[in-house]
């Protein structure tokens, strides 16, 4: 007796629970079939481990063959009548069964005593669904609690993975569409006992009793083994580890789940990677085992979410919420290049179905000319079984930014990205005509890209012809005319060279570079190469007609430059010949556009062409009563306020090619201006592209001389002449009734003539209440505005600190930042204003001519950008000097 006390002394605890176990040990299930046009269906809530509700709902297949919506019935009307609905199943009245004879009911709501086994009496029944997605049809099983024996420390830990500590069933939704019962029985609860609240812990070298143990109680749980090994007498099935995607339709998107499921097809789904190595569990009503590769699968898995871009590749994310329609049809798409490698579970009433993505090599397109456009039409190739025409394709995917097209019933179509943007670019640069799709000529360029990569393009004679007469113009490379006395930097001879391909292409140029760059040299070059062809015609400012006269002469001499406005006005129209340049005002174009109207012009010269950009002044309306061979514009800012500008002026180089006003406004203007729509931005530039060259100082750089004077002659108006010739006059008065030493009266002229040339500036510098618009400040203004729209910085001089003032005033009211230096400024202020306006604080320095030694303290650079292009990047440094002159 004592020798057996002693055996039962020294063995430890764990070998005496390990003993409980092995002498523990159970089995159990069936199903059922659908016919008719009603079913019963139950419709399950789950919160936090229980059954929130579970909801019986009669449904009716319509005569498509959908089941409807379906009504609700009431627990105790089904119990009454559950022998007289004959659309029930036998499950159907079980589940009715264990209803009433609990009889815990409440307007269809179960108390937590009674839920669970109406849930375990609804294992197997097919036509179980979410109550918040009523489309998803939930498998309903019923499985084991899951012991968990891991090695951790030198120790082997034995643990449920859920909380055993009562009998009853916790409800799991274990996959999207899968719902699990784990019961908790005696015999769990008694295991628990033994194991203890924080799980049994074993010695590593026990590993064998623990197998044992293990197998022993089989039966009863879900095994996840850590510590490998395999059961005796137990089959082994290899283990898959190929993943499951489970979806589920949540919202307009779609909740992803990422599982394996190591049974192959049967049996618990794990989380890639994670849990016990060697699984035991009952599959298909035995026990099985098998061990799982931990290392493939979690390389498989991360081969399908790398595969699924818009899935974020987080270590150990393995579910996730796609809230947005276009992702979930791109995971779709992007899981078809998987197929091989991973399973999709979609559930019952799949919502998104697409097919593999369509090109461009899958569309047939035919063009053809339709009177003066030319008319496109087109087949895509879906499937066998699917043609799909050019129209219904571009009404399908117009104002959307997806690739994917809805075909309706869930099914979709994909577009490559590359196709979809061809499509949307086809949409912006056409207009429907009739049943076919028609575009400009001048769009010609961008249509043989569009369809460079078509299937097969179909063109008739009209349309070959218009694309060898382009590029027949494109691969001319003119020389420099002989008589152009001007040594053209690179970027200029690439300007001419462009304007003279476009003249023999027919179509109208925007020269829209930098203020600085040499527009008006470029363009004499190309008035010299086209001089032999008829008389041009020139519109400028005022303040640059002159200028225009002068580089004539200076660098053009062979031509012959006629300012528009002195004399005979429609005699010197009727003369006109070859060589001849006629410069015309703004002003006298509106003014005598009947007169201009009427002469054909070799080429049409706009001067600051923004002077156009209201459509709905006389101003616009007579220069696009212009005729000539050949139209330019030259302008710094194509845009000034609104994309509208821009339409007008190519409406004037190149009309139709952007369409109605109406219809830019529609597929342009408003998408870019109201909606940043870079999509659109991107189609008009393309669309534009052929016809506007634009340069900045900072991508000619290395080209640019140290020095770049423009020289603007500002007209005074009628109101400032008759103030200056007043103030003329007085001036005289005052000189010839002055007595005295001619010294004094000497004084005196110099102080009327300052008087005067401060009126030139600004009728306020001598009569500060003086209503009249200062012409001056005007031109001011306007340069001021182009540089800052090319992003420049500026000096400004002037010699009257008054004259300054005004200046600040206007740039106070127009809330341009600026810095401000006279001979008041004390000299440490001087330093910080000079170092501020270095570092970017304002655009414009105001500086007084009188306190010119200041910009000593600016050091170098400083002297430097006072009268010249400073060589930084983007921000050119600008001297604008304000001349205190008077008119002759």
């Amino acid at each position: 007796m004592h020798s057996l006390l002693s055996i039962i002394a020294s063995e430890e605890p764990w070998e005496r629970a390990l003993t409980s176990l092995v002498q523990l040990g159970t089995p159990d299930e069936e199903k059922r079939k659908i016919h008719g046009n009603k079913r019963l269906v139950w419709m399950i809530q789950i919160v936090n481990g229980s059954m929130r509700s579970i909801q019986p709902r009669e449904q009716q297949r319509t005569a498509r063959g959908v089941w409807t919506k379906g009504r609700m019935i009431a627990l105790r009307r089904l119990f009454q009548e559950s022998q007289g609905l004959d659309f029930l199943t036998e499950q159907d009245r079980q589940i009715c069964a264990v209803i009433a004879s609990e009889s815990g009911y409440y307007t269809g709501y179960f108390y937590d005593y009674s839920w669970f086994k109406v849930m375990l009496a609804m294992v197997g029944h097919p036509l179980v669904f979410w109550e918040d997605a009523p489309d998803v049809n939930v498998e309903v099983v019923r499985v084991e609690p899951e012991l968990l024996v891991e090695e951790k420390e030198g120790q082997v830990s034995i643990r449920f993975a859920e909380s055993v500590e009562r009998e009853g069933v916790i409800a799991i939704q274990e996959t999207p569409t899968r719902c699990k019962l784990v019961e908790i029985t005696a015999a769990h609860k008694r295991i628990s006992e033994i194991l203890g609240n924080k799980g049994l812990q074993v010695p590593v070298g026990a590993k064998e009793r623990v197998m044992q143990a293990m197998q022993a109680v089989s039966p009863l749980v879900t095994i996840h083994s850590g510590i490998g090994g395999s059961m005796a007498n137990m089959e082994e099935i290899p283990a898959d580890a190929t993943p499951h995607v489970h979806l589920l339709p949540h919202g307009d998107g779609l909740k992803v789940n990422l599982r394996v499921r190591p049974f192959s097809g049967e049996g618990p789904y794990f989380q890639p990677g994670k849990g016990g190595k060697t699984i035991i569990a009952e599959v298909a009503g035995k026990q099985v085992q098998t061990n799982r590769n931990l290392l493939d699968e979690s390389q498989k898995a991360t081969t399908v979410v790398a595969a699924s871009a818009v899935l974020p590749a987080e270590e150990g994310l393995n579910e996730w919420v796609l809230e947005e329609p276009e992702q979930c049809l791109e995971l779709l798409l992007n899981l078809q290049t998987v197929a091989d490698q991973v399973v999709v579970a979609w559930p019952e009433g799949e919502k998104m179905r697409i097919g593999r993505p369509v090109a461009m090599d899958g569309m047939r397109v035919r063009i053809q000319r339709d009177q003066d456009w030319f008319a496109v039409t087109g087949e895509l190739q879906v499937d066998e079984s699917l043609v799909m025409g050019m129209t219904q394709l571009l009404d399908l995917i117009r104002g959307k930014e997806s690739r994917f097209v809805p075909l309706g019933d869930g099914k979709f179509l994909a577009l490559t990205e590359t196709f979809r943007r061809r499509l949307a670019e086809i949409d912006s640069f056409s207009e429907q005509s009739a049943k076919r799709r028609r575009f400009h000529p001048l769009a010609g360029t961008v249509f043989r890209e569009l369809f460079a990569g078509a299937g097969t393009v179909d063109a008739d004679r009209h349309w070959k012809a218009h694309l060898k007469r382009i590029d027949q113009a494109q691969s001319i490379d003119p020389a420099l005319p002989s008589t152009l006395r001007a040594e053209l930097r690179d970027y200029q001879v690439t300007g001419f060279r462009w304007l003279a391909r476009l003249a023999a292409w027919g179509v109208g140029a925007c020269l829209a570079d930098d203020m600085g760059l040499g527009k008006t040299i470029q363009a004499l070059a190309l008035l010299l190469h086209r001089a032999q062809e008829g008389p041009s015609l020139v519109v400028a400012p005022t303040s640059v007609g002159l200028n225009w006269l002068g580089e004539i002469d200076r660098f053009a001499p062979t031509l012959n430059g006629i300012v528009f406005g002195s004399g005979q006005r429609q005699q010197t129209l009727d003369v006109l010949k070859p060589f001849d340049v006629v410069i015309c005002s703004y002003g006298l174009l509106q003014q005598e556009s009947e007169m201009l109207a009427a002469v054909h012009w070799n080429v049409i010269v706009l001067d600051e062409a923004q002077a156009i950009k209201n459509r709905l002044t006389k101003r616009s309306q007579a220069a696009m009563a212009l005729t000539g061979s050949f139209r330019v514009a030259t302008t710094g800012t194509p845009v000034e306020n609104h994309l509208g500008e821009l339409w007008n002026l190519f409406q004037f180089l190149n009309p139709g090619l952007l369409g109605s006003l109406e219809v830019f406004n529609e597929r342009f203007a408003s998408p870019i201006e109201r909606q940043g729509d870079k999509g659109a931005q991107k189609r008009l530039r393309q669309l534009i592209q052929p016809f506007l060259l634009r340069r900045l100082k900072s991508q000619v750089l290395e080209e640019l001389p140290s020095r770049t004077e423009i020289v603007l002659h500002v007209e005074l108006t009628p109101e400032e002449m008759a103030f200056y010739e007043t103030l003329r006059r007085k001036a005289i008065e005052n000189i010839e009734s002055l007595d005295g030493p001619a010294e004094q009266k000497r004084f005196q002229v110099l102080a009327e003539l300052m008087r005067l040339r401060r009126a030139c500036c600004n009728s306020r510098l001598v009569l500060p209440d003086s209503p009249i618009e200062s012409s001056k400040l005007a031109i001011f203004w306007e340069v001021v505005e182009e540089l800052l729209e090319n992003r420049h910085k500026a000096l400004v001089f002037s010699q009257f600190v008054d004259h300054l003032s005004i200046i600040r005033a206007l740039l106070d009211e127009k809330k341009i930042a600026y810095q401000y230096l006279d001979g008041s400024t004390p000299a440490k202020e001087r330093q910080r204003r000079v170092d501020a306006f270095q570092a970017g604080e304002g655009d414009l320095f105001l500086i007084t001519r009188c306190s010119s030694f200041l910009m000593l303290d600016m050091g170098q650079r400083g002297r430097k950008a006072a009268v010249s292009a400073d060589r930084t990047p983007n921000r050119a440094l600008q001297g604008l000097s304000i001349s205190d002159g008077w008119p002759a």
